[in-house]
């Protein structure tokens, strides 16, 4: 099944909307938008309340424990064969952190509705302020350790012991260490290529594109971070939708990694 599906596609389709819109430079903005305006019955995914451990030190959006995702999936009332599209303002990484997430979790039959929000009200779907009320749910995950890589994954990786690509989906600039506005050391992770996610943005839509596909072969195992791990994930779900299969996240990317390990600049 694709990852991206197209707003038209959904029309007369039962599925649920899970609205994942969120702003790195004003972390209230995506609830804010929703309350404001959401499709219809979409219920709200905070990248930062729900799908990161922001408690955690392993990292600056740390991976949430089995327990607390599983919590959060309950909680929006959600069944692992739910039919779900996720949106987000379009062009963002944010439903693709929500799909990894629900991924990892085991849920089986997700998509993320390419151009966001906009696309849905272009479509012609209903918008409104309504509260919604969902009923909590009981699930067993079935977690899906092979997507996700830990900071000993990647070390192991770096020092030749396992085979593997490791892709770096910052900015070309942060990758060779010439800038780091958030991080407090520039560089890149020991042995690492090089892809922005910026260069799949298309306007409001992410494109897998030739770059990507020429940048990582099919049949290597890729490990994909980032600064925290929120942009590793539109390069995850992109080569997902290439037929890719043997693709991670290293979720606590490079801002983990240089709380242990020393770094590369080119």
């Amino acid at each position: 099944m694709s990852v991206f599906v197209e707003a038209t596609e959904l029309v007369g389709q039962d599925v649920i909307f899970l609205d994942a819109r969120f702003a790195l430079q004003d972390k209230t903005a995506g609830k804010r938008q929703y309350d404001e305006a959401h499709i219809d019955g979409a219920r709200y995914i905070d990248l930062e309340v729900d799908l990161s451990d922001m408690a955690s030190t392993r990292g600056r959006h740390p991976m949430p424990s089995h327990a607390q995702l599983q919590q959060v999936f309950e909680r929006l009332g959600l069944q692992l064969d739910d039919a779900i599209a996720i949106y987000d303002q379009g062009g963002a990484p944010f439903a693709s952190r929500a799909y990894y997430m629900l991924a990892y979790a085991g849920f089986s039959n997700v998509r993320i509705v390419n151009g966001g929000f906009d696309a849905l009200v272009a479509a012609g779907f209903t918008v409104n302020a309504h509260t919604v009320h969902v009923t909590a749910t009981t699930i067993t995950p079935n977690w899906q350790s092979a997507i996700y890589a830990s900071r000993d994954d990647v070390k192991a990786i770096v020092d030749g012991q396992h085979n593997a690509v490791l892709l770096d989906a910052r900015e070309a600039a942060r990758y060779r260490g010439e800038v780091e506005p958030l991080d407090k050391v520039a560089g890149h992770i020991p042995t690492a290529r090089n892809y922005c996610w910026e260069q799949a943005k298309d306007g409001s839509f992410l494109r897998v594109t030739d770059t990507l596909t020429q940048t990582v072969a099919r049949d290597e195992e890729i490990v994909i971070y980032c600064g925290s791990g929120v942009t590793a994930s539109p390069v995850y779900t992109l080569l997902k939708e290439a037929g890719y299969e043997h693709v991670k996240v290293y979720v606590g990317s490079f801002s983990d990694w240089i709380e242990a390990y020393d770094v590369a600049k080119k």
